[in-house]
């Protein structure tokens, strides 16, 4: 399964639905439609994207809803946990290397989203970025911002630091999304990891940017929003019916009803009990047990005529010798 785990929310259904059939025609099963805050979380958190979408979405696609908030000050990270339940997937924005390492370290998302068509003025550290692997928290490379850009510079930013970012994790905890905002912008997932290839990263790795890793970020999202100190889903509870107050004339309605079930249940057993026709199967069966036990017979019948025709001529061998021995002896004699 492909996984394409940021494709940006509008309000032109019309086009959303055009890119989402084109993006499960080049193969993608699973989506994640995108909606981004920038600053700070407003007093009242509500889903823009509504359940169910008001369009018909291709039955081999599942739609995911996602946030991505963009952060750059510490002080706006205080109602995270209460923007994660709004949704399915969390993933936020740094804008500076202090916000960065604070995502890495301490902040309770799913993914790490970085612009990587602007230009950083800092370097990514392994030692900082293998924290954020080490809690399960992904890296996000976006491609279609800098692959569709009306200049080289984009561009260029793209290929630096996603090169720079595939050297600092060592190929390991990345997710490969598109973040396009129009069917013209996506690519298939083979293409994606042709791309991916370019900047340094193995095929195989680039096989798990859009399969295994981004399969990972959405089941342990919905492990934290759905489980509870290691309970994921409760089955049965163990809960009893509650007691029904029958009276004393429904008991003996439901007595009588009783009976007539066990008579008609009598009844059912002795027409069951008659000689039913025989199927197919088992006339089949008792036609071939006939014929091996008349083939047996005719064996038997031709084994004892053939002792009996062996015997006769045996004794009409002895009675043509019988003469001619008793003159042997007399001339001997």
């Amino acid at each position: 399964m492909f996984y394409d785990l940021n494709i940006p929310w509008t309000t032109n259904h019309a086009e959303l639905q055009h890119t989402l059939s084109f993006v499960a025609e080049l193969g993608y099963n699973v989506v994640a439609l995108n909606h981004t805050i920038d600053g700070k979380l407003p007093a009242l958190i509500n889903d823009p994207i509504p359940k169910p979408l008001p369009f018909s979405v291709p039955s081999s696609l599942s739609v995911l809803h996602r946030c991505t908030i963009h952060i750059s000050d510490p002080s706006q990270n205080a109602r995270l946990n209460a923007l994660g339940s709004h949704c399915d997937i969390l993933a936020v924005r740094p804008t500076d290397e202090k916000s960065l390492a604070q995502a890495c370290q301490t902040l309770e998302c799913d993914i790490i989203s970085l612009d990587l068509t602007t230009r950083f003025f800092f370097y990514f550290k392994s030692k900082t970025l293998s924290q954020a692997i080490q809690r399960g928290v992904k890296f996000e490379i976006c491609y279609a911002p800098g692959v569709l850009a009306s200049d080289g510079q984009a561009r260029k930013n793209l290929i630096s630091n996603a090169t720079q970012l595939i050297r600092a994790t060592r190929g390991k905890g990345l997710v490969i999304s598109s973040e396009g905002h129009r069917a013209l912008s996506m690519r298939a997932p083979w293409d994606v990891i042709n791309l991916a290839c370019l900047w340094g990263l193995g095929q195989e790795r680039g096989v798990e940017a859009v399969s295994r890793e981004a399969r990972s970020v959405t089941v342990q999202a919905r492990m934290k929003r759905t489980g509870y100190r290691g309970v994921i889903d409760v089955v049965y509870g163990g809960e009893k019916p509650a007691p029904a107050a029958e009276s004393v004339a429904e008991t003996g309605k439901d007595q009588g009803a009783k009976r007539k079930r066990k008579a008609i249940a009598l009844d059912d057993g002795a027409e069951e009990s008659k000689e039913k026709p025989l199927s197919k199967r088992e006339k089949k069966r008792r036609a071939n047990k006939a014929r091996q036990e008349t083939a047996q017979k005719e064996s038997v019948q031709d084994i004892k005529e053939t002792k009996e025709s062996c015997g006769k001529e045996v004794l009409k061998e002895h009675t043509l010798q019988g003469p001619n021995l008793d003159q042997k002896q007399e001339s001997v004699s």
